[in-house]
């Protein structure tokens, strides 16, 4: 049996550490979360005669924090001279149809209570229409608020920022998968999935796919963790990849994300150069050798990279290599699992990533660091 070296017992325990320490934050922020209290109104109450201006929110009911936000969000919308319309989703319709209803209404911001695929069927919706969308963050990985510099532990403050925030324009993101293998869990082709921060296919995909959703409601995105283990000693992926129709590549590769921002919960920073309004898609080419080593080895330099240094092991069982591009194509001969903003579209051959430059406006905060 070969031993390993010091490198790589080094880089396990650095995982193993790390991975500690975000479930131990992820357990305190969790207890720490509270309901929305209703923020003092900003200027003069208004009387009965003033307009009142229409503020609706998309709400997931599955979510265990969203029945309790009703009341107070109402509240806090009417003391601030605001109209509040509360419209639920539902198992076939995830959002995308609520939020037409809302622009239909007159609503001047549209705000997704939910999590990252509410985000995606109100962004949907919204998406070239010019209508600001808030973010009331009460998922799981709620993906875009951290990159937005949204509070995900603190819902008065998300409130706050999404009645009064400033707008801005983000770049939209869609996944299309141009082919796939027959079967139950492949792909529907010809379709258009947006993302507003990462898609992927490969690891990352079947990860996601076989995450215990019971467990992701009780320890949050640690259980994304769990659902990996089975996938580290999975096989490696022959994928040929085509940039702006110009560059093409063929690599043996774990995974490959296409990002629009870039970072994940726990406080990793995936794509350290991705923009959210730089119009260009940030791709990352992930791949490890020498099995368990070889993530920890991996995992290691996500850390790092987030920090802005560059890592000092010169091995090659793990490695992430970084490119732009606005149109990607990528063909997986024998299909994976393909995912948007951590939600699976199933198992494809094929998919296309486009952006559209500023498609989309959302509220955030006055001051932000991105």
């Amino acid at each position: 049996m070969e031993t390993m070296s010091g490198w790589e017992i080094f880089w396990i325990v650095l995982a193993v550490a790390l991975a500690a320490g975000a479930f131990v934050l992820s357990f305190l922020t969790w207890r720490a979360r509270h309901l929305v209290r209703a923020p003092h109104p900003a200027g003069p109450v208004p009387t009965p005669e003033t307009e009142r201006r229409l503020v609706a929110f998309v709400a997931n009911p599955s979510k265990p924090d969203v029945a309790a936000l009703r009341d107070p969000v109402e509240r806090a919308c009417r003391g601030l001279g605001l109209e509040p319309l509360w419209l639920e989703t539902t198992v076939d319709d995830p959002g995308t149809g609520q939020a037409r209803a809302a622009l239909e209404a007159g609503a001047e911001v549209v705000v997704a209570a939910g999590g990252d695929g509410t985000v995606r069927a109100v962004a949907t919706a919204l998406q070239g229409t010019g209508t600001p969308m808030g973010l009331l963050p009460v998922g799981t990985g709620n993906l875009l608020a951290r990159n937005l510099d949204i509070p995900v532990t603190d819902l008065a403050r998300s409130l706050e920022i999404a009645l009064e925030g400033r707008d801005r324009p983000i770049d939209v993101a869609w996944l299309r998968v141009t082919d796939a293998p027959s079967g139950d869990d492949a792909a529907e082709v010809g379709t258009d999935h947006i993302f507003l921060v990462i898609a992927g296919i490969g690891f990352d995909a079947a990860m996601i796919a076989d995450t215990d959703t019971t467990l992701k409601a009780k320890v949050g995105w640690i259980a994304y963790f769990l659902g990996g283990i089975r996938h580290l000693h999975g096989r490696r992926l022959e994928a040929h990849v085509e940039l702006d129709e110009s560059r093409r590549a063929s690599m043996k590769l774990r995974t490959l994300l296409v990002g629009n921002c870039g970072r994940l919960p726990g406080g990793i920073t995936l794509l350290p150069g991705a923009l959210v309004d730089d119009g260009i898609l940030d791709i990352a080419a992930i791949d490890t050798r020498g099995g368990v080593a070889g993530w920890a080895q991996l995992f290691g330099e996500v850390v790092m990279q987030g920090l802005g240094v560059q890592p000092l092991s010169t091995t090659k069982i793990g490695r992430i290599d970084h490119t732009q591009a606005k149109h990607v194509e990528i063909r997986v001969p024998g299909g994976a699992q393909a995912q948007v903003d951590g939600d699976t579209v199933g198992i494809a051959t094929a998919i296309e990533c486009r952006v559209d430059p500023g498609g989309l406006v959302v509220r955030v905060p006055r001051t932000i660091t991105l």
